[in-house]
């Protein structure tokens, strides 16, 4: 189970490091196309989703490789799964349904996996 968690927190902060460097690099007129929240949004609240994402992913391997703080990585874990929960609420608040927030809910999920099995039976 320790690899399984290794594989989903690396497979995790690939993903939202992407999306988050994504949030923080592209123009927020650029990101609208793909992502129509960004147009009830300012700038600096895209930007910040996009740092919240990306440290984030730092938080879900970084800690363990270092082996300084790995408690930091549940705690990384749980603070993605309350973002997708704002995801999840967002998506379906603009009336775009459960296939837009499909994403955000098996991410969310997955970080309640790495959560769960980092602070109870296999944590560090």
């Amino acid at each position: 189970m320790n690899v399984t968690l290794w594989i989903i927190a690396g497979l995790l902060a690939a993903a939202f490091f992407a999306a988050g460097t994504m949030k923080l690099t592209t123009p927020r007129a650029a990101l609208a196309d793909k992502m129509h929240w960004v147009n009830h949004a300012t700038d600096a609240q895209v930007k910040l989703v996009g740092l919240v994402e990306v440290l984030g992913a730092i938080g879900l391997v970084l800690p363990a490789i270092v082996d300084i703080a790995p408690v930091l990585v549940p705690l990384a874990a749980i603070g993605l799964a309350l973002t997708m929960v704002g995801a999840v609420v967002v998506h379906l608040r603009d009336g775009e349904g459960f296939a837009a927030a499909m994403p955000a809910i098996v991410l969310g999920l997955l970080c309640v996996v790495v959560a769960w099995g980092r602070l109870g039976p296999y944590a560090f």
